[in-house]
């Protein structure tokens, strides 16, 4: 026992050695992919996006079960860092590294949970996908291993401090471009300015009341990025200014209701401004192409839904004392679970708070623990 657990610390911290940010995850999935075959997974292979895909088949036939954990990160600065993101130092009893909560230690004790299943006991088939641009594009890569295996249940890795998750918020990316009238800067008067019109536009947007759920939480907006045209803008005013808002989605919203709410705002009837969903064209890391608006729906489950209540019995039997909660952030369970309704559970290492900070990290003891975690969830639908 002893021994497997210093093979899993070791193989995690060979993750977060890998530079793996979105687009470049080549490099992590030929080591994923050996640890694969030496722990004896029956096929390992990688789709047409990246993904790779490690499958176990139980002796007889039975449900399919995918636990999905993305092995894209984003950027680390190492100048901002106490231990270097790229070494993966281990310091009284925590791994440090980009992407060690998010979420390669969660991916690792998967594969390691994966391994460990007794065959004869088996019933079904288990995958475990080390998907791709996740971090870009939630849900976008997962599709593709979802057509390919088919399953009944869905386990997500991201951080819940080994609770259970049984809902997550979404997310929308909202562009809205105010239209102004060209003019030269010292006859203001002549013109519009796009800009002090999208002030207002920001202002409304921020004065609205937005709901909350009793487990996903409020839904919010915020502005993530402004830019006006021309620019720069010698001796003239902007004809034209574009912003883009981050909301975070409850389950009740829709592409046409987001938008709406902001067509819809009182007294910006004077402005000329128009409103919709961003676009993604993300290159994956084998040169195709994930396309589509970014709305990647909410999702939540009753906890008295038969997978979360065999997930939750399962963790209980295991020695664990779970929550039952819900991601505040967006995952690839917004395509699983938020588009096509598939039985989905979150279970994971850390806290959401762990994730993109500087000296991101994981306690080993926590990555050890979850690995009978992972068992006990696949074993509650496959044994």
């Amino acid at each position: 026992m002893a021994e497997e657990l210093d093979a899993l610390t070791v193989f995690t911290q060979s993750l977060v050695q890998t530079k793996s940010m979105t687009g470049s995850e080549q490099e992590v999935a030929k080591v994923i992919s050996r640890e694969m075959a030496r722990l004896g997974f029956d096929h390992v292979f990688t789709d047409e996006f990246g993904n790779l895909i490690g499958m176990i088949d139980g002796k007889t036939a039975g449900q399919t079960i995918l636990l999905d954990g993305h092995t894209d990160t984003v950027e680390a600065n190492p100048l901002d860092w106490t231990y270097d993101p790229w070494k993966g130092v281990i310091q009284q009893g925590r791994l440090y590294g980009r992407g060690a909560a998010d979420m390669k230690g969660s991916l690792a004790a998967m594969i390691y949970a994966a391994g460990n299943l007794n065959r004869e006991q088996l019933r079904g088939r288990v995958v475990v996908s080390a998907s791709v641009s996740e971090e870009h594009v939630e849900g976008g890569a997962l599709k593709s291993v979802i057509e390919l295996v088919k399953p009944d249940y869905v386990v997500i890795g991201e951080s819940t401090e080994l609770n259970l998750a049984r809902g997550g918020r979404g997310r929308a990316e909202i562009q809205v471009t105010t239209l102004g009238q060209s003019a030269h800067s010292s006859s203001p008067q002549a013109g519009r300015c796009a800009v002090t019109d999208m002030i207002r536009v920001i202002q409304a947007v921020a004065r609205q009341k937005l709901p909350s759920d009793k487990v996903l939480g409020p839904s919010s907006i915020v502005l993530t990025d402004i830019i006006s045209e021309p620019y720069p803008g010698h001796s003239v005013i902007p004809y034209r200014c574009s912003v883009t808002f981050d909301q975070r989605l409850l389950t009740h919203d829709t592409r046409t209701s987001v938008l709406d709410a902001i067509r819809n705002l009182p007294g910006l009837d004077d402005i000329q401004f128009e409103v919709q969903l961003s676009t993604q064209e993300d290159v994956t890391c084998t040169g195709k192409t994930l396309t589509g608006e970014k709305f990647f729906p909410a999702w939540l489950f009753e906890e008295t839904h038969p997978f979360v209540q065999a997930a939750n019995t399962g963790l209980i039997r295991a020695g664990f004392s779970p929550d039952i909660r819900a991601y505040r952030f967006c995952t690839n369970a917004a395509y699983s679970a938020g588009v096509l309704g598939i039985p989905t559970v979150g279970f994971g290492i850390g806290r959401e708070e762990d994730a993109h900070i500087v000296d991101e990290s994981i306690s080993i003891e926590e990555l050890h623990k979850a690995v009978p975690g992972f068992e006990a969830i696949i074993q509650s639908v496959c044994s």
